[in-house]
């Protein structure tokens, strides 16, 4: 299939498929250069549910603080998953956590957005996907890139109003 097809970008004529769904964060601490953790969720669930469920956020945070070794401070929109009753028990029995709230449509204020219009103007731009599939390898693929630009990483957080400590 070409341009013309469900999967192609914004230059051709087709829509540009959304990205897989899944779990990322900026992260940085103090004195360190930035990080980027993720986790796709590219398989179908049984239950049907194309997105992360609140417990799929839990794993992505424990796995953080275990590879960042120390507290962290998380930045969150309104996803229904961030707000479930589960997500919010977790979070008030981890001392090690502090999460802030996101206005209500507030891209801009997200770091995780800028990774997403980067892998748009970058990974995803001028292609034409044959499927799903393809989608997913790209993204996974940009996301690996961008693991290794600390200053593109320090962008994303500066572009919020977030900066992070000089190293």
């Amino acid at each position: 299939m070409g341009p013309q097809g469900p999967y192609a970008d914004r230059a051709g004529t087709g829509p540009l498929p959304p990205p897989p769904v899944g779990g990322r964060a900026v992260c940085y601490r103090p004195g360190e250069r930035s990080r980027l953790i993720y986790r796709p969720c590219t398989d179908p669930r049984s239950d049907g549910r194309k997105s992360f469920a609140w417990t799929d956020y839990r794993d992505l945070i424990a796995a953080a603080h275990r590879q960042l070794g120390g507290p962290i401070v998380l930045v969150w929109g309104n996803l229904n998953t961030h707000l479930a009753a589960g997500m919010r028990r977790y979070i008030a029995e981890r001392d090690w956590l502090t999460v802030y709230r996101l206005p209500s449509y507030a891209p801009d204020l997200n770091p995780a957005e800028g990774i997403w219009s980067i892998l748009r103007r970058t990974t995803m731009a001028n292609r034409d996907f044959a499927g799903p599939q393809e989608v997913i390898a790209a993204v996974r693929r940009g996301l690996r890139r961008l693991q290794y630009r600390h200053d593109v990483l320090d962008g994303c957080l500066v572009g919020t109003g977030l900066v992070p400590a000089p190293l």
